[in-house]
């Protein structure tokens, strides 16, 4: 039975302020995960990662800061100034399938390292100063990758182990491999969260019949393109028109707000809408516009469009899932 579920993060779509606005319009996540940071080999923060991890901006959602690093020193470095600020647990990030994140060896790519893994694992675990949890991928090229990786992740305390069930070259296309993450459940030692297509409350269903003893899941791309999905697993209502309009006005302007320009902001909510317009029937002519807008003018004449003229899908009401 899902006990938890985490918000995931998404590189430049769930970062503070969307986050922020979910949570007063939707809601529901038990934790919220920030999109990576990587501290500096000068060991700093950038101004634009501490905007993302101040305190002050996450007081109020339970947050868990996530770290990009394949050096020990690093790592240790950026807990330590974590657990300056208040923060509990560290999440280490080794799901992410970018090529230009890879090629540094960093996120999935520090996979295809599993003797370097053990050795960071080995001085992280032995001095941090917070919780650590991992996100992964389940290999780089194969999942028959994954028992290696599996046997250094079960030498340590990993507070959390929230496996996306592909490897780093699918990216996010093609079907996850449940039979893989089964097997991997089974020998897993630590505690394990489930991530990876989960976008509406019958795929859900389907995943916690097949693995009861699952009690964590992580939804990022679901929760984006249905903002009312964790509500709705949790028992509460699909979301309204009105609800929509709503969300996506404040978004809006809340980005308005914290990049002080409303290109920028139309930019982000061109983001949103590449997976929130799938909740609208008849979408294809305005889904064409939203791609190729070139000012926010015309961003908020195709808005109001949208909400004025396409029927949600029946199924975002929560009838057919």
């Amino acid at each position: 039975m899902i006990e938890r579920i985490d918000l995931a993060p998404l590189d430049g779509i769930t970062k503070v302020v969307f986050r922020q606005v979910w949570a007063r319009h939707f809601g529901g996540a038990d934790r919220y995960f920030m999109p990576f940071f990587s501290p500096t080999d000068h060991h700093t923060i950038t101004p634009r990662d501490f905007r993302e991890i101040d305190p002050a901006v996450n007081a109020n959602l339970p947050s868990v800061p996530q770290i990009m690093s394949c050096k020990a020193p690093d790592f240790l470095w950026a807990t330590e100034r974590l657990k300056e600020m208040g923060y509990t647990e560290v999440n280490l990030n080794l799901g992410c399938p970018s090529g230009t994140v890879t090629a540094k060896g960093k996120g999935s790519g520090f996979l295809a390292k599993p003797e370097e893994l053990d050795r960071f694992f080995d001085e992280v675990f032995s001095k941090t100063v917070l919780p650590v949890s991992v996100k992964t991928r389940m290999g780089i090229q194969s999942t028959e990758e994954f028992p290696r990786i599996l046997e250094i992740y079960n030498k340590y305390p990993i507070e959390c182990l929230t496996i996306h069930a592909r490897v780093q070259k699918e990216k996010y296309r093609g079907e996850v491999h449940l039979d893989e993450f089964a097997q991997a459940l089974a020998e897993s030692k630590n505690p394990v969260c489930y991530n990876g297509d989960l976008r509406t409350v019958g795929e859900v269903q389907a995943f916690t019949e097949r693995f009861p003893t699952v009690n964590a899941v992580m939804i990022g791309r679901g929760a984006v393109a249905d903002p009312a999905l964790v509500r709705k697993l949790k028992g509460g209502s699909a979301a309204t028109r009105e609800e929509l309009q709503d969300f996506m006005q404040a978004l809006y302007h809340s980005y308005q707000d914290w990049y002080g320009q409303v290109g920028t902001a139309a930019q982000r909510m061109r983001e949103i809408w590449f997976y929130l317009i799938h909740l609208f029937d008849d979408a294809e002519k305005l889904n064409k516009k939203l791609r190729r807008f070139k000012n926010p003018g015309e961003y908020e004449t195709i808005e109001a469009a949208i909400f004025a003229e396409l029927p949600l899908r029946q199924d975002s009401q929560g009838d057919l899932i």
